[in-house]
């Protein structure tokens, strides 16, 4: 969720139309987080059950690529048209999208034609997080921007839930009524083209017109842009705060394209052989409710300590519960300890990024804040993506078993960074 706009948010002028932001806000967020949970979680589980192999699983981890670069066309939707509109447009194309998609899974040719609509909802998807973060910043005062983080927050999250969980649990039913894999995720797909375009009819006549949500100046954009650019390169320790960065997730990007095959695959493959309904309930359900969970206890830990103390008992609790998924490989439990330990896995990391996602925005400098905080996130993305390119094939290499001991092994890095980083005391 970045791209904000630095544009006076303080200031509040009239809106067109009162209008509670009760009514919008959930929704906004819910419509942002979840075509992202669809390009990189959903997705991997449609794939897996339509028989791609978990190489090729490990590729689409290139659908991340819109995240990474979004920066670079951001200051377009500041240049060109309003926020709402940018709003609306992006929705109207993700249902007509997904609706591709939904088609282009019944073709002799779905592999190709699926992965392209992808990489499009993904460049869509980008957009959105772009248009709704900025108009956040516009049509919300200081005030209340406070008072909805926490909404936004949890709707995101919820939205996760939907599309990585009720949707996965969805095509496994529509899975054993039809006796057709294909069919059920079509059916799938076709679900998320109403949301959205319900999502759509409700935003074109709730959403309010904001004063501040304006056609900006081209010159000045540009400008603003290249400012924050430099101004960011220009920070103390640069280079050790990038390692930290790229690397701190390094475990989880490894995991994250990796963790629904190894749920879904045979035992004789190595995995633990769940049903797709299952494995929506365990993974994308009630793991993310352990994710939500985390990142309060991280929130409140940060709040209580500081990030200064927090952060490497932080940095240790994102990668220690990747342990989890060592023992499930060895032992292959039964459901009930699997869901514990997949909760538990999930709830390390919520607990973990809390303290990530605090740095992130405590090196971002004024003037150029929401600039600094994009570059930052644009960068995590990568870290995400590059190392998820090559979980496919390093599973396939070393077998679920020693794959997750890389895994734990791989969040060292990130953990030795934290010492020396420039974390500034007086900001706590």
């Amino acid at each position: 969720m970045v791209g904000f706009h630095n544009r006076a948010s303080c200031y509040r002028l009239p809106m067109k139309h009162s209008i509670t932001p009760w009514l919008y806000i959930p929704t906004l967020y819910l419509a942002e987080s979840i075509p992202y949970a669809v390009v990189n979680s959903a997705s991997v589980i449609m794939y897996k059950n339509l028989g791609m192999s978990n190489t090729f699983i490990g590729y689409t981890s290139m659908l991340y690529l819109p995240w990474v670069v979004k920066m670079l066309w951001s200051p377009a939707v500041d240049i060109w048209g309003t926020k709402r509109t940018w709003i609306l447009l992006m929705q109207g194309l993700l249902s007509i999208l997904c609706a591709l998609l939904a088609c282009s899974l019944m073709t002799g040719h779905f592999v190709m034609l699926s992965l392209a609509i992808l990489i499009i909802i993904a460049l869509c998807s980008a957009t959105n997080d772009i248009a709704t973060d900025g108009y956040y910043m516009l049509a919300l005062d200081h005030r209340e921007q406070a008072l909805f983080i926490g909404v936004r927050s949890t709707c995101y999250r919820i939205g996760l839930i939907v599309a990585g969980g009720v949707f996965v649990m969805l095509a496994g039913k529509l899975e054993t009524m039809t006796g057709s894999v294909t069919l059920g995720w079509s059916w799938v797909m076709a679900v998320c083209a109403v949301v959205f375009a319900g999502f759509l009819l409700f935003h074109r006549r709730m959403l309010p017109h904001s004063r501040l949500d304006t056609t900006g100046t081209p010159q000045t954009n540009g400008q603003r842009f290249a400012a924050a650019f430099v101004s960011y390169f220009q920070q103390p320790r640069i280079g050790v705060v990038l390692a930290f960065i790229l690397v701190y997730r390094l475990g989880e990007a490894l995991l994250l394209k990796m963790a629904a095959p190894f749920l879904l695959d045979s035992p004789a493959a190595g995995g633990l052989g769940l049903a797709t309904d299952t494995v929506g309930f365990v993974s994308g359900t009630v793991g993310v409710i352990g994710m939500c969970g985390g990142g309060i206890i991280g929130g409140w830990a940060i709040a209580r300590w500081g990030l200064k103390r927090c952060l490497w008992p932080m940095a240790i609790m994102l990668n220690v519960p990747n342990l989890c998924y060592v023992y499930l490989a060895a032992a292959h439990p039964s459901l009930p300890t699997v869901a514990t330990l997949v909760v538990a896995e999930q709830l390390g990391y919520g607990f973990g990024f809390s303290g990530f996602a605090v740095f992130l925005m405590e090196i971002a400098q004024e003037p150029y804040k929401t600039s600094h905080f994009a570059i930052s996130t644009g960068f995590m993305a990568l870290g995400m993506m590059l190392p998820g390119v090559f979980s496919g094939m390093l599973q396939g290499a070393l077998g679920y078993y020693s794959f997750f001991i890389l895994v734990a092994l791989a969040g060292i890095p990130g953990c030795a960074l934290v010492p020396l980083l420039p974390i500034n005391k007086k900001k706590e």
